[in-house]
């Protein structure tokens, strides 16, 4: 197993322009909180010619990606910053409630002291198969020919359809608030609406160069209110079955679920069902139904259950998230 001491180059940037020099030319990846990072080089999911040479260290150049500020009325985020200091944060808990609740239902305690917001929105996806050691499963995300999520075991991927041939899902909580609330993902290169940032060609991945890092996270101010839902097993611990964020207010709304397509996937029927409407039990459970309809869950294949239950799930989490912006 291979960890991030077994690389030769290990380097500990003193600037985002060095990090960026090192990763010129491919072949290389940055290690911010390294939650997600240590177990994909540990476990060797990967088939070794997409194995980095190099491993770039973004912490060595805290705190200039660390922080947490609100500049005329809009909420700015460094990449660096933990998980936990966004959720603890007053002025995200005021201003962006769905960003803050988000970060604080994402994985344990510890991991959220480790772990940034950079990180949880570059992630890679958590298919069993993608995941599996040593390259078990060679699946079409990893250059091989099939993928084995749309044959096998199946119950936690996509409702809404295949990438790709692919249905792997985005794993990400914090990203559904991102998208809800209008961020812009500041980059080296370049500003990207956060609808925007994944690449539904790759599933999983981001549209950043491979010499592209994220700076800094920047949400508009939000006069309305915003609210995050989460369903998993271990609701303490576990990464997304189905997660849902709103922003609801000013005659507008706007719905986003997760872990239930490639990429963060806007629940556009359910916004346009509850906008400008009061919010009760009666309009918010009309909007979930709308916000599931298009939803193609995957079949049952040999001993898999298929995931037809995500789809009442996912209505469920829609219609939590629009109660709780009431």
């Amino acid at each position: 197993m291979k960890t991030i001491l077994d690389y030769e180059q290990h380097i500990n940037a003193t600037s985002i322009e060095e990090a960026v020099a090192h990763l010129g030319g491919g072949n290389a990846v940055v290690n911010a909180g390294g939650t997600d990072l240590i177990g994909t080089l540990r476990f060797e999911i990967l088939p070794a010619s997409m194995y980095p040479k190099k491993i770039v260290n973004l912490k060595t150049i805290s705190p200039s990606l660390e922080y947490i500020k609100e500049e005329g009325g809009t909420l700015k985020i460094g990449a660096l910053t933990r998980l936990e200091d966004i959720a603890e944060s007053s002025v995200v808990k005021n201003g962006w409630a769905a960003l803050a609740q988000a970060a604080h239902k994402t994985a344990s305690p510890h991991l959220r002291e480790a772990g940034t917001i950079g990180g949880n929105i570059c992630q890679l996806n958590r298919c069993w198969y993608f995941r599996a050691s040593d390259n078990a499963f060679n699946c079409i995300r990893k250059g091989g020919n099939m993928c084995y999520g749309m044959a096998g075991e199946n119950r936690y991927h996509s409702i809404f359809g295949a990438v790709k041939a692919c249905v792997a899902v985005n794993p990400s909580d914090t990203a559904p608030a991102l998208v809800v609330l209008n961020a812009t993902i500041k980059t080296t290169k370049r500003s990207i609406a956060a609808e925007e940032f994944w690449d539904v060609a790759i599933p999983g991945s981001t549209v950043l160069d491979e010499d592209e890092i994220v700076t800094e996270i920047q949400v508009p101010a939000f006069s309305g209110k915003s609210a995050f839902v989460k369903f998993a097993l271990r609701t303490s611990i576990d990464f997304p079955i189905v997660n849902c964020a709103a922003a609801i207010g000013s005659g507008d709304a706007r719905i986003c679920l997760n872990a239930v397509y490639p990429k963060p996937y806007r629940a556009t029927g359910a916004e346009n069902s509850i906008k400008g409407k009061q919010i009760d039990e009666s309009s918010a459970a009309a909007a979930a139904e709308e916000g599931v309809k298009g939803a193609m869950p995957l079949t049952g294949t040999g001993h898999s259950p298929g995931n037809k239950w995500k789809v009442s799930a996912a209505r469920g989490v829609i219609k939590q998230a629009i109660l709780a912006c009431k």
